[in-house]
């Protein structure tokens, strides 16, 4: 007996500190837009798990690939053809720009590239 009183005790005062203080519940807050069935995405996701992946064969590639073929070697230019133009270059006459004006015998004419008109002045009233 001694051993149920302070049970008793102790579940007293638990109910009288309970009802003392407000009732604290802990409730489940539902959202207000209740979630639907979205019919797109359901449609989509069952298409995608019934979808076969396509075996792939070795001739498949045959319209869409070409053969490859190695390119000729590109022709070699002549070696005799090379010297020739070699000589012709050397012997070719240097062309130099004021030469051609003092074989004539005629001093180059030297000209001003830089000239100010003369500034003409307002007439005073």
């Amino acid at each position: 007996m001694l051993s149920s009183i302070p049970l008793r005790a102790s579940r007293t005062s638990l109910l009288r500190v309970a009802r003392q203080q407000p009732a604290l519940r802990r409730t489940f807050i539902t959202p207000t837009a209740v979630r639907q069935a979205d019919l797109v995405q359901d449609l989509y996701l069952r298409e995608l798990k019934s979808y076969k992946i396509p075996q792939v064969k070795a001739s498949d590639a045959e319209g869409h690939v070409q053969k490859f073929s190695i390119p000729k070697a590109p022709a070699s230019p002549e070696e005799s053809n090379i010297a020739n133009e070699l000589k012709d270059y050397e012997t070719q006459q240097v062309e130099v720009e004021g030469a051609a004006s003092t074989e004539g015998g005629a001093a180059p004419v030297e000209e001003d590239w830089f000239e100010e008109e003369p500034e003409e002045e307002e007439a005073h009233h």
